[in-house]
């Protein structure tokens, strides 16, 4: 089992930035992504749809081999988890937004979270933001049209800069000091939101958190791949697949891996 892969899937090209995280931290670990682009963003699908969109994804890593799977999507884990975990005998690891330690650390008392429309309308994210952002300001954006452009590659047009003004201009008016990114696709978002924010707002996500935890899960369950050896480059097998068009993830990725194309 140790040597079998960690899988992980996202409702798009998104959840790459996951799987850079987990991969810096878990340098040893085989991987396999699996980007559901065509089916991108699964926000607007309603539950029984995207439950049915992560049974799907889950069970082809599961043909893979994949020793645990890593929901890369805050919609997805919203809505399937614990259909997934109740139903699948391998670990899985979800994703939610970055609230608590925005609120925690926050200095104006004011912080902002971007997200889509089906992270903030979530059972999830509601009991997550009532426990810890109680006395705090959180202004709510959703994200409408974010994805679409990053899933047609048109990540940095002066189309998504337009859009990400009009979305950061209420956060900016609370005085909000930290943006907390509330879906995968969104860290890619950076270089544009600090050329957009004042110089004092910090940008968080879930990436680091979600890596550290994977890494946890595994030791808990003597699933650490501990026989890869350097040099680890010739010895990990790192695998992407998706079902749309691969240049957009190989551009993201800066054409360091092959993307192949999958009919799923």
């Amino acid at each position: 089992m140790n040597k079998q892969p960690i899988g992980i899937f996202d409702s798009g090209v998104g959840g790459t930035s996951i799987w850079s995280e987990i991969h810096n931290l878990l340098p040893n670990e085989n991987t396999i992504y699996l980007a559901d682009s065509i089916n991108a963003p699964y926000g607007p699908k309603g539950k029984e749809a995207i439950v049915d969109l992560c049974i799907k994804n889950t069970e082809l890593l599961l043909e893979k081999g994949c020793k645990l799977i890593v929901v890369a999507c805050n919609t997805a884990t919203t809505n399937a988890i614990d259909y997934l975990r109740a139903n699948y005998n391998v670990p899985f690891i979800g994703i939610e937004p970055a609230i608590k330690p925005a609120a925690l650390q926050t200095k104006t008392n004011a912080v902002g979270i971007l997200a889509t429309k089906g992270t903030l309308s979530s059972k999830l994210f509601s009991e997550t933001s009532g426990k810890f952002a109680n006395s705090v300001t959180v202004i709510e954006q959703d994200g409408d049209g974010i994805v679409d452009l990053i899933e047609s590659g048109k990540l940095y047009s002066e189309e998504m800069k337009s859009l990400l003004r009009v979305y950061l201009k209420p956060m900016i008016l609370a005085n909000v000091d930290y943006l907390v990114l509330g879906c995968t696709h969104y860290p890619y978002l950076s270089p544009i939101l600090i050329e957009l924010l004042p110089k004092y707002v910090k940008i968080i996500d879930s990436g680091e958190a979600v890596a550290r935890q994977t890494k946890a899960i595994l030791e808990q369950n003597d699933l650490l791949n501990t026989e890869n050896s350097i040099p680890i480059t010739t010895r990990t097998k790192i695998e992407f697949y998706t079902n749309g068009n691969p240049k957009v993830m190989q551009e993201l990725l800066e054409n360091r891996f092959k993307i192949e194309y999958l009919d799923f």
